[in-house]
């Protein structure tokens, strides 16, 4: 399991300025609540001073952080990281962390210990600072990307089913004349007091009259993704391939083998535009 590369949340850019962030924001709570390095020991100071004086230790330490973490970045574009590289990563940074904070504490703060002493506990105290928000941030970071992966799935499955649906038509009494595959129906057109539904049966062209409007499946219809678009027309968005803008206003291309343009009016230009971008975000 180490050997096997670690997921590509945890080197993506925004992910890595979440670490950083979210390590910076521990770290601070950290040095001030814990003051772990014996800040107000050795300082006289105020507690706005110590929030100060532990802010620019803090911000001091992150920089190894966002330093290695940069570099990190940079080489997962070229080469993938495996578990343990990545721990060792991390020990890496542990140990660069300690270090600083360790000279800060020996020589700024005049720490009488032995400075192999002192980062020792540096090291302790480092492993907290960053072992605990680097859990966290993983165990959100693995918890979102499964979530992100299962709402996929979701949209998927439901993309799927929905290319299988049947499609119903009714005439003007409301008596059902066909039912035809959501992926198969082509357009609607009207003529005079019937709709000529155009559809594909064994990869050839069909049509079937029935009496009824366009008006009337107008809404029956929007949930399959059949909309209106002309006066005369209704397009099944699922075969759409081209929204072409020429001078006498929008034109539809269909995802067919022959070729055939729909027009579509300015009436209903605005409302098939935003079907077709709502439907496009699948």
């Amino acid at each position: 399991m180490l050997e096997k590369k670690i997921p590509d949340y945890l080197v993506t850019r925004t992910n890595i300025v979440r670490i950083v962030v979210f390590t910076a924001a521990f770290a601070l709570a950290f040095i001030n609540i814990y003051a772990p390095f014996g800040v107000n020991a050795w300082l006289n100071v105020t507690q706005w001073q110590l929030l100060l004086y532990s802010s620019l230790v803090i911000l001091t330490g992150i920089l190894v952080i966002v330093i290695s973490r940069i570099i990190m970045f940079l080489y997962s574009r070229i080469k993938n990281l495996n578990h343990w590289q990545y721990l060792i990563w991390i020990l890496a940074e542990i140990l660069s962390m300690a270090a600083v904070y360790s000279v800060f504490v020996k020589f700024i703060l005049d720490d009488p210990r032995e400075f192999p002493d002192v980062f020792r506990a540096s090291v302790k105290n480092t492993s907290l600072v960053l072992l605990l928000p680097y859990a966290i941030l993983w165990l959100y970071f693995s918890w979102k990307d499964k979530s992100e992966k299962l709402e996929k799935l979701s949209e998927q499955d439901y993309s799927k089913e929905h290319h299988r649906r049947l499609v119903p038509f009714h005439d003007e009494k409301g008596t059902m004349r066909i039912s035809i595959t959501n992926d198969d129906v082509l357009f609607l057109e009207a003529a005079d007091n019937y709709v000529i539904i155009r559809y594909i049966h064994g990869d050839k062209p069909e049509k079937f009259m029935i009496r009824n409007s366009l008006k009337n499946f107008q809404d029956d219809l929007r949930k399959y993704n059949i909309v209106r678009c002309h006066r005369s027309y209704m397009v099944n968005l699922d075969k759409v391939k081209v929204i072409r803008k020429e001078k006498d206003g929008l034109h539809i291309d269909l995802d067919i083998q022959t070729s055939l343009s729909l027009p579509v009016s300015s009436k209903y230009s605005s409302m098939v535009l935003e079907a077709f971008s709502k439907y496009s975000t699948f």
